[in-house]
């Protein structure tokens, strides 16, 4: 049995690592994922947490606390879209402040989009940006709707 060229990817070394490419606002389209764009926080409106079934006593996992969910309006030069933060991500989306959001993804709600960072993406803090928002162009008052094309 000979070897290929894939040892190197079985031995685990390193491979280089992307360079990040960062897009605008106005280019995110729905259903498409890994994101990373640089955003300013307009506004951020807490979203009333869901209660939901107390687990079971006897399960293992950990005790369920209710989930802290805040709906921000980000945007760029470009345009703006809703932001879906949860939990810890609430902190750092406060209005004012610029993000840069990485590994992000556009979700479906209610045939409109939004965006979202979830645990493989990552929201950093950074200085803030020089630009101000475009809040006439919001990517999540655009309706969608689902067409399914089938054999005709």
């Amino acid at each position: 049995m000979e070897t290929t060229g894939t040892a190197a990817v079985a031995t685990g070394t390193s491979a280089a690592k992307r360079k990040p490419v960062f897009v605008k606002v106005e280019q995110l389209k729905p259903g498409t994922k890994g994101h990373t764009l640089t955003v300013k926080v307009v506004d951020a409106n807490t979203v009333v947490p869901v209660t939901r079934k107390p687990r079971p006593a006897n399960s293992l996992s950990r005790p369920s606390q209710p989930s802290r969910i805040v709906e921000c309006l980000i945007g760029d030069e470009t345009g703006c879209i809703l932001f879906t933060a949860r939990n810890d991500q609430v902190d750092l989306m406060k209005p004012g402040e610029t993000v840069i959001l990485r590994n992000s993804r556009i979700d479906m709600f209610k045939g409109t989009m939004r965006l979202g960072v979830d645990k493989w993406g990552l929201i950093e803090a950074t200085e803030p940006a020089s630009f101000t928002v475009k809040e006439d162009n919001n990517l999540s008052l655009v309706e969608y709707e689902l067409i399914n094309v089938g054999d005709q």
